[in-house]
């Protein structure tokens, strides 16, 4: 049975990862507008941030998808 989750085996860390690679932290900030995307950002307060505010994930998965469905 597969799934039918686009993002279905990939980790926040994996997605967050990708996004920072592709957009940067500042791209990032521009389109999701959270302090911990604009001060002092790194992958582990993120995580963090992200783990406790389903929008703000939401949003973030939401541009993975935007940016890396083939």
């Amino acid at each position: 049975m597969t799934s039918n989750d686009p993002l279905h085996g990939l980790t926040l860390q994996a997605i967050l990862t990708a996004l920072v690679e592709r957009i940067g932290w500042e791209g990032l900030a521009r389109q999701v507008d959270v302090r911990c995307f604009k001060h002092e950002p790194s992958i582990k307060s993120s995580l963090t941030f992200l783990r406790k505010t389903p929008w703000a994930r939401d949003k973030v998965e939401q541009l993975y998808l935007q940016l890396f469905r083939s």
